[in-house]
């Protein structure tokens, strides 16, 4: 394995993207490639290469062929995903690609397609009594009541990422408004914990049940969008022990996130991402760096080190890029 590899980013106008490629640049033995569907001056002035997707379906031939031909032609050796559709795309397509030599940065496909529904998701949880928030998709304002009591509620997508399209109900008019709107992609549950108590967990699966001992637990505090906007590392033993049961239970390959609100001081889980999550960069920073581990899994066939776990608290802005001319 030559000392420089060719790595393929995708998600680069958006924060996991551009999170991924600071990893990628603090380990410093990647040559990046940078993929969006549009073209992004601060995400290309992140790359070494920045590419755009063309206009087509996914499932247009010629969007499968593009892929190909940039592989090949980029002599891509890693494909690491920065958003779910690419994560799908890829699942869907493995047969097609890896032939190519190239190693794709994917969790598991029985992950993948377990986590894609958030209601079906929830129901495999509750088979195995795993940390859980009761998840469902009551038929009418009488019977969300009867099944959760007092409101408010959380309304969320069965599939989606971030807090896009979720809302809080409060009354059978929210009900009736966010029901309308979702067709069967929606789901309720009880509104648990507050703001000041829920955590993100970053941990690395080695595909064959095993994952890595260390891991990174912070309690965040999220932005409109629904992504991090301020988080610390803190101490959680009981968030951990329930992220480490999830590890076992799911034996995940990769970059997994899990996400938790404490209920009267007990973890439930909200999700798991079976991929890399908004706050990559953020990791990176306290050093647990997913990028340069999955260098070393994916592609060297090695278990990936991680150094001591730094101490710290961190805050999100926004910030101009400017190109002249």
């Amino acid at each position: 394995m030559r000392s420089t590899v060719t790595v393929l980013v995708t998600g680069m106008g958006a924060l996991i993207g551009q999170g991924i490629v600071a990893g990628l640049r603090s380990d410093g033995r990647a040559r990046v490639i940078g993929l969006d569907r549009r073209i992004s001056d601060h995400g290309a002035s992140l790359c070494d290469a920045f590419v755009v997707k063309p206009d087509c379906d996914e499932a247009d031939p010629a969007y499968l062929a593009f892929w190909q031909d940039l592989i090949v032609n980029e002599g891509v050796d890693l494909v690491l995903p920065g958003i779910s559709a690419d994560m799908d795309f890829l699942d869907a397509n493995r047969e097609r690609l890896s032939p190519l030599g190239v190693r794709l940065g994917l969790n598991t496909a029985r992950l993948i397609r377990e986590t894609r529904d958030k209601l079906e998701f929830f129901r495999l949880l509750e088979c195995a009594d795993l940390p859980r928030i009761e998840s469902r998709q009551p038929a009418s304002w009488s019977e969300a009541l009867a099944t959760f009591g007092d409101p408010p509620f959380m309304f969320k997508p069965r599939s989606g990422e971030g807090g896009q399209g979720q809302a809080v109900i409060r009354t059978e008019r929210d009900f009736a408004y966010w029901t309308s709107r979702a067709n069967d992609n929606w789901l309720m549950q009880p509104f648990v914990g507050s703001d000041d108590a829920e955590f993100t967990v970053g941990a690395f699966g080695l595909g064959d049940g095993a994952f890595l001992d260390e891991m990174i637990v912070m309690r965040r505090w999220l932005t409109r969008a629904g992504n991090t906007g301020r988080a610390e590392i803190t101490d959680a033993p009981n968030v951990e022990a329930a992220a480490r049961a999830l590890m076992k239970h799911f034996c995940p390959e990769g970059p997994t996130n899990l996400q938790f609100r404490l209920d009267n001081g007990v973890p439930r889980l909200l999700e798991i991402n079976p991929r890399f999550s908004s706050s990559c960069s953020l990791r990176v920073a306290f050093g647990f760096n997913e990028a340069a581990m999955s260098i070393d899994h994916y592609l060297l066939r090695r278990r990936p080190q991680v150094g001591p776990i730094r101490r710290g608290r961190a805050e999100r802005y926004s910030a101009d890029h400017v190109v002249y001319g």
